[in-house]
C-alpha cells in the first residue's frame, strides 16, 4: 500500500498505519475463536483511521462493524460503507437515531426509552429497525437491567410481529475478562455468562431468537471460548494491542502493533551538569548532557503522566524521556547515543518495537494507563500515514 502523506520526510511527526499488521490481527482471532468477528472501528477506529480501516476490513470479507455512535455509523455509511453495522450508544432525542434506521443502521437497546425511539423512528419511516438487546449482566454501565427484561420483552414481541422492528441481536459486555489473575477473570466471565444465558432463555421463551449472540470483547475472544457464542466483538485486538498487557504482551498473543509513532527532532544541544530540564524542572543534568528536542506534547495526545517515565529510539538505541512532557514539545537525553543524532533525526516513540522502541501498551503502563488510551488520544496534528 502507499503513503497518504504528501511529504512525510519534513513533517515534524507522523503516525505509520500498517493496514497488513491489521488484517493479521484479524485472521488471528478469528483463527482463535472460529466464529465471525465484528470489527470494532468506533472512535476513529481507535485512532487509527477510520476511512482506511474499514474499507480496508470490508475488503478483507468482515461481515460485521461495530461503532459507539451514531454519527460514527452515520459517517460510514456517507463514505460508502454498506455492511452490517452495530452502532450501540445513544442519548435522549439524539437526531441521528432516526436517520441510523433511514440507513440500516443495527441499534442497540438498552432500555425502554431507546426501544421507544427507535420504534417512533421506524413507523414514521415505514421500516423496519433491526436492533440488537443489551443486557446489563454485571458491568452495571449501559445494558438492560435484568429485572426490567420482563417488562420490555412483551413491548419486543408486539413490535417484532408488528414489523417495526427485527430483534436481530442479544448481546452484553464483560467486566474483568482481561484481569491479570486468569482465577478471577474466569469467575468474573462465569458470573456474567450466567445472567446472560438466563436472559436468553427468557427471550427464546417470548419467541425471540436472534441471528447474532455476542457477549466477547478482545479478552473474551482470546482467553475465555465459553464467552464467544457465534459473534465476537473485537477491537484493541484487531490494533495490534493486548487487552492486559501484564498477562500477556502482543507478541506473546502473535498480534502486530499496527501504529508506529515517528517524530523528526527540532533540535539537539548541550547543556551543563547541573541544567534543569523542562517546566518545574523535574529532570537535573548530572553530568554534561546533550538533550534533543521531540516537537510533540500533550496538545497531540502524549501523556503528561508520562514524564521521566518512557524512551524513545533513535538509531536502534533507546533514550530517556527527561523533563515534563509539555504541551507540543518534550526532552530526551541523547548523550548516551553511540550513532550521533543531529536535528531532523528520526525518533520512534511507539510500535511494534521493529525500531527498538517501546510499545503502546509499554506506554500505557508507564504512564499509569493503557495501550487503547495511548493510541486513541493521539490528535489531528499528528497526520496518520497508511500502509
Amino acid at each position: 500500500m502507499t503513503s497518504n502523506s504528501a511529504d512525510r520526510p519534513n513533517a515534524r511527526a507522523w503516525a505509520n498505519v500498517s493496514g497488513e499488521a491489521i488484517l493479521r490481527n484479524y485472521d488471528t482471532i478469528q483463527a482463535i475463536t472460529g466464529v465471525q468477528v465484528m470489527a470494532v472501528v468506533k472512535a476513529d477506529a481507535y485512532g487509527h483511521g477510520v476511512n482506511f480501516v474499514a474499507p480496508l476490513l470490508r475488503a478483507h470479507g468482515v461481515t460485521w462493524l461495530g461503532v459507539a455512535l451514531p454519527r460514527e455509523a452515520l459517517e460510514l455509511r456517507a463514505a460508502g460503507d454498506r455492511g452490517k453495522l452495530l452502532c450501540w450508544l445513544s442519548t435522549p432525542g439524539d437526531p441521528d437515531l432516526a436517520a441510523c434506521v433511514e440507513a440500516d443502521i443495527d441499534l442497540s437497546v438498552s432500555s425502554s426509552r431507546e426501544l421507544d425511539e427507535i420504534a417512533v423512528a421506524a413507523r414514521s419511516l415505514g421500516k423496519r429497525a433491526n436492533i440488537h438487546v443489551k443486557i446489563d449482566t454485571g458491568l452495571n454501565r449501559n445494558g438492560l437491567p435484568t429485572g426490567e427484561l420482563g417488562q420490555i420483552i412483551p413491548e419486543l414481541t408486539t413490535l417484532a410481529a408488528d414489523g417495526v422492528i427485527g430483534v436481530r441481536g442479544v448481546w452484553s459486555h464483560l467486566a474483568s475478562a482481561d484481569h491479570v489473575d486468569p482465577v478471577i477473570a474466569h469467575e468474573s466471565v462465569s458470573a456474567q455468562r450466567s445472567v446472560f444465558m438466563l436472559a436468553l432463555s427468557d427471550l427464546a421463551s417470548a419467541g425471540i431468537e436472534p441471528e447474532v449472540i455476542h457477549l466477547a470483547n478482545t479478552a473474551g475472544a482470546l482467553w475465555h471460548p465459553d464467552s464467544r457464542f457465534n459473534l465476537v466483538r473485537v477491537g484493541i485486538g484487531v490494533y495490534g494491542l493486548s487487552p492486559n498487557v501484564v498477562r500477556a504482551n502482543s507478541a506473546e498473543l502473535n498480534l502486530v502493533p499496527a501504529m508506529t509513532l515517528v517524530a523528526r527532532l527540532s533540535s539537539v544541544k548541550s547543556v551543563a551538569a547541573g541544567a534543569g530540564v523542562s517546566y518545574l524542572h523535574t529532570w537535573i543534568s548530572g553530568r554534561d548532557s546533550q538533550l534533543g528536542l521531540v516537537p510533540v506534547g500533550y496538545g497531540d495526545g502524549i501523556p503528561r503522566s508520562a514524564s521521566n517515565r518512557v524512551a524513545v529510539s533513535a538509531a536502534g538505541e533507546l533514550m530517556a524521556q527527561v523533563g515534563t512532557i509539555a504541551m507540543d514539545q518534550f526532552v530526551i537525553d541523547t548523550t548516551d547515543c553511540a550513532a550521533g543524532i543531529s536535528a531532523g533525526s528520526e525518533v520512534y516513540l511507539f510500535g511494534s518495537g521493529e525500531h527498538g522502541e517501546l510499545t503502546a501498551d509499554q506506554w500505557g503502563e508507564l504512564s499509569g494507563s493503557i495501550g487503547y488510551e495511548i493510541v486513541t488520544r493521539l490528535g489531528s496534528r499528528i497526520p496518520r500515514v497508511h500502509m
